[in-house]
């Protein structure tokens, strides 16, 4: 089994059924920047994450909590 870390941000922006271009529109940002938050190539500043969490009614600790997900890797059969 392997260990991932699940971006909060994209889990909660899904639970919302919004879009990431909502979401750069409201906080004045590119989509290209909140793709990389979502995608953890980059983390917003704690300014910015108190407008997230302000935007998307969420508290900033739950926002920046990451979440361990547990993946299984199953191997198919060899088909010779």
């Amino acid at each position: 089994m392997e260990s991932k870390k699940l971006n909060r941000l994209r889990v909660v922006i899904a639970e919302k059924n919004l879009s990431n271009k909502w979401l750069s529109e409201q906080l004045g940002v590119g989509q290209a920047t909140i793709s990389k938050w979502v995608t953890n190539s980059s983390q917003p500043n704690l300014e910015m994450l108190i407008k997230i969490s302000k935007l998307l009614e969420i508290d900033v600790n739950d926002l920046i909590r990451f979440d361990e997900v547990i993946v299984e890797k199953k191997v198919l059969p060899n088909k010779e």
